[in-house]
């Protein structure tokens, strides 16, 4: 036990005062120094101690008699600052690694790719690349996924707010992902992401401003622990000039679901165009929307019949002409 207390900052006697106050509530000081094998002056100080960092409180009546505070929440706030404590820790890191390899990239070119492994490692690298961002993020979100695609939307919330640029090319599978198109993507989109969609994309992306980009490796639908993070370098000026490009190509979703004006379509019909443009088969619509097949068949037929096409291609072009798309 005094092990435990110790990695989280709590001195020996400390410790011990704690829980054998936590086994014998409303105890004195004399009470835990004769409990714990220390002095009278040596538990009273602890107690005061274990007081100002909220682990022990006065009893409201016998004021000279403690309590122990759950353990759950005194123990648990020692876990919280030392975690944050750390965290600031790994951010300083990351930033005096970033130095280093801005200092050593041309002397030696090496240290221009790096690998990771392990996908708590991944998670903290991409963190801190939104973290540090000043400018803007850019990505192509293609599963499968290392982990839960929503848990970045809060950070991009936040950095968003702070002026940061955000913009993300959806591979259609990504947006077919059951529940993603209304429960991250669109969320994200409200909250100010540019996003577009690409039939395909070349492989999954994550670049801050034009100083750090990360490539999870992945073969055929299984990612490896493992990613790629690529510093400045011309590699790096490649990734940068393939997602413009892949920009460029990609249909704005948002362009998509926003009509305007009486002749506007409905909201499952913006919906369905925006996957429709991005390529998505019937199956795959009817996936991200929740809709079954009948149902899915029924309102591409009545898309179709509006806007007086017989094939994909034809209610593209007539969405098109009408500023649907």
């Amino acid at each position: 036990m005094s092990d435990a207390f110790s990695a989280l900052g709590l001195s020996d006697p400390d410790g011990q005062v704690y829980a054998a106050l936590v086994a014998a509530p409303r105890s004195t000081a004399a009470d835990l120094a004769e409990r714990c094998g220390l002095t009278v002056q040596q538990s009273g100080k602890s107690l005061s101690r274990l007081a100002q960092q909220g682990m022990a409180t006065r009893a409201p009546v016998e004021r000279d008699h403690y309590l122990a505070v759950a353990p759950d929440v005194a123990i648990g706030t020692l876990i919280g600052h030392r975690e944050a404590e750390l965290r600031s820790a790994r951010a300083e890191m990351h930033r005096l690694m970033d130095a280093f390899r801005e200092a050593s990239r041309f002397t030696d070119p090496a240290r221009s790719v790096e690998v990771l492994t392990g996908g708590e490692a991944i998670a903290q690298r991409i963190e801190h690349l939104q973290d540090t961002s000043v400018q803007q993020v850019r990505g192509f979100d293609c599963p499968p996924y290392v982990q839960d695609p929503a848990a970045n939307l809060s950070q991009q919330r936040r950095k968003l707010t702070e002026g940061v640029r955000y913009r993300t090319i959806y591979d259609r599978e990504a947006v077919a992902w059951p529940g993603r198109l209304e429960n991250e993507i669109l969320i994200g989109v409200q909250d100010g992401e540019e996003a577009r969609v690409r039939t395909t994309l070349p492989m999954k992306l994550i670049m801050s401003d034009d100083r750090m980009a990360i490539v999870p490796i992945s073969v055929g639908d299984s990612v490896l622990d493992a990613a790629y993070v690529i510093h400045p370098s011309a590699l790096l000026q490649a990734l940068d000039r393939l997602f413009e490009a892949e920009w460029e190509r990609a249909v704005p979703l948002q362009a998509a679901l926003e009509g305007e004006g009486p002749a506007a379509p409905d909201a499952d019909h913006r919906k369905l165009l925006g996957l429709l443009a991005a390529g998505l088969t019937d199956e795959s619509i009817a996936r991200s929307l929740g809709w079954s097949a009948r149902t899915t068949q029924r309102r591409l037929q009545a898309l179709m019949r509006e806007l007086g096409a017989t094939t994909r291609f034809q209610a593209g072009l007539a969405a098109r002409e009408r500023g649907w798309l």
